[in-house]
């Protein structure tokens, strides 16, 4: 597929977390890149910019969001951007995401990825707010899909039209999330390939990757375990369709080593090979 957009696929990567410093720092891992989460990072000094700093004398790092809260009822707050943006200057990260849902109201911020209601009206105030960002920030920016556990009366449609509205109307990108993708159709009970099928896969910039804990009636996005089969599986059919975008690993708890991180991360690269391989035989 004929990208929109000149965006580089990075290659594979996972997200920088605390307790594989000590193995970073020392072994120096053949890694594509990191990924951040943002507002770690958004201070002024101290032992997290050092750390990031030498990260970034190695690495390239891309930075993902948790607390824009894109949906919320508040104004933007660009204090909040502007710190985002003086980090980007420090990263130089070729895009920021964060991710599509509500999660303040004026005076309160409850720090939590809450869903929004998928109708007409939520897509023309978000996509508004996601195109101010995206210009205030001067780089491409996505918003990534949600594990979803409850759907609203007001649903006026699917979630996949619903996310390629808001993409589509604010031109902007898609951070997507496959495991996100699994759990939800898991918990709504819809066909992960109505999804897929759907919406706009040249606006993709990255995908991720996470392990999801199933409890049988339901299905909880935990990024502690492995990656499921059937999340491969998704992951296979969406990377050849975009034709070929960053990837990365989230492990948020459990954590394994270093090294055993980036074995699973380093999965993703025998489904690419695959699929060029299927592609070259056509």
């Amino acid at each position: 597929m004929k990208k929109k957009h000149g965006i580089p696929n990075l290659g594979i990567g996972i997200g920088l977390r605390v307790p594989h410093y000590e193995e970073i720092f020392r072994d120096k891992p053949d890694i594509d890149w990191f990924e951040i989460i943002s507002e770690n990072f958004m201070i002024d000094g101290g032992k997290a910019l050092e750390n990031l700093h030498k990260i970034l004398e190695q690495y390239k790092v891309v930075q993902h969001g948790v607390s824009l809260a894109i949906g919320s009822p508040d104004p933007l707050d660009f204090e909040y951007l502007k710190k985002l943006k003086a980090l980007a200057k420090i990263t130089k990260t070729p895009w920021i995401s964060d991710h599509l849902c509500w999660g303040r109201l004026p005076g309160a911020h409850y720090h939590d990825l809450l869903p929004l209601p998928y109708t007409h009206e939520v897509i023309d105030y978000v996509a508004e707010r996601a195109r101010i960002v995206q210009d205030y920030l001067e780089l491409p920016f996505a918003l990534e899909n949600l594990s979803s556990y409850v759907e609203f009366k007001q649903d006026e449609m699917p979630e996949w039209e619903f996310y390629s509205a808001v993409v589509e109307k604010a031109d902007i990108f898609m951070m997507l999330d496959v495991n996100n993708i699994y759990v939800s159709s898991r918990n709504h009970g819809f066909n992960t390939k109505d999804y897929i099928n759907n919406i706009p896969l040249e606006r993709v910039l990255q995908i991720h990757l996470a392990g999801h804990t199933d409890h049988g009636d339901y299905v909880l996005d935990t990024h502690d375990n492995y990656v499921k089969d059937e999340v491969w599986a998704l992951y296979a059919e969406v990377y050849s369709r975009t034709g070929g975008v960053s990837t990365l690993l989230e492990w948020d708890d459990n954590f394994l080593s270093f090294k055993q991180t980036w074995d699973e991360a380093l999965r993703a690269k025998q489904f690419q090979k695959s699929i060029i391989m299927e592609m070259a035989q056509k």
